[in-house]
């Protein structure tokens, strides 16, 4: 996953209304429960079933590094779905999503105006059509090119064309990203 994917996972996030399990113990109970047996959890994250049922067991508690990050990221992928979906849905039809961003923006204008790439930090707040399209791409797996081509355009039409009302031929490259942040 890229910079743009991992920042909106982040945000989808911080609307959870319970915390993730943090032992390995209860992460390994919880995957088993959503996929219906150990069998399941075992193939999922590539080690034995019975590996698996002594995590479930306790009698392992500490899992080897990557382990632990394959357990980590399968129980947050799956982690309160309904949650997930109401607060997507939230952005993508009436609230919208904010970024804070810190990248390099370029600019093809008029003749007579500057288009010199210069870093800029910009927090802005994107209308839900745009975090309808992030989302979706998101969803579907677009690589981190594809999300930063649509945040380039979101932050084009509302911040730097004021939504239509000034720099009509304006066009706007978002490059060497420093800093990216979601919120919902």
């Amino acid at each position: 996953m890229g910079q743009l994917a991992d920042s909106l996972d982040k945000a989808v996030h911080k609307a959870f209304t319970r915390p993730v399990p943090k032992t390995a113990g209860a992460r390994m109970r919880y995957l088993v429960k959503q996929l219906k047996s150990t069998r399941a959890a075992a193939q999922q994250l590539g080690i034995t079933q019975r590996t698996v049922e002594r995590y479930v067991k306790d009698q392992i508690k500490r899992p080897r590094k990557d382990l632990a990050a394959r357990l980590e990221h399968e129980v947050t992928r799956r982690w309160q779905p309904q949650i997930r979906a109401k607060a997507k849905e939230k952005a993508a039809t009436t609230d919208g999503i904010i970024i804070d961003t810190r990248a390099r923006f370029g600019y093809t204008a008029a003749p007579g105006t500057t288009d010199d790439a210069r870093l800029r930090h910009l927090t802005v707040a994107l209308p839900p059509p745009y975090a309808a399209r992030l989302f979706e791409a998101r969803d579907q797996g677009a690589t981190d090119q594809h999300l930063q081509n649509i945040t380039a355009e979101a932050l084009q039409e509302t911040y730097f064309k004021d939504g239509g009302r000034r720099a009509s031929g304006l066009l706007v490259e978002y490059t060497d990203v420093e800093h990216i942040e979601f919120d919902l």
